[in-house]
């Protein structure tokens, strides 16, 4: 799905599709929060990432997010103490 084509579906402006991608990069924002957010599920948030993002940056991207605990709830550890919404809210730079 191209981005112009998510920016259709779901009304995403620039803004909600940088805000996405900086969310998608940002280690302890996980996907679940980036639905709860954005209402884009994780695999639309993969083919956001992968629409908008150079070949070779989504391919790290990919690499770096690929069953990363902190990109799941439910993978994470009871231990962590930071709160991922909170991180989704200060992080936003348009908004």
């Amino acid at each position: 799905m191209s981005s112009s084509k998510l920016m259709k579906d779901k009304a995403l402006s620039e803004g909600d599709i940088s805000y996405v991608i900086q969310m998608a990069w940002e280690d302890r924002t996980s996907f679940e929060t980036i639905q709860e957010r954005t209402g884009l599920t994780e695999a639309q948030v993969i083919s956001l990432m992968r629409a908008a993002l150079k070949p070779k940056s989504f391919t790290l991207w990919r690499k770096r997010v690929k069953g990363r605990a902190t990109k799941h709830r439910s993978l994470r550890s009871p231990e962590m103490k930071f709160h991922d919404r909170q991180i989704a809210d200060h992080r936003r730079a348009n908004g």
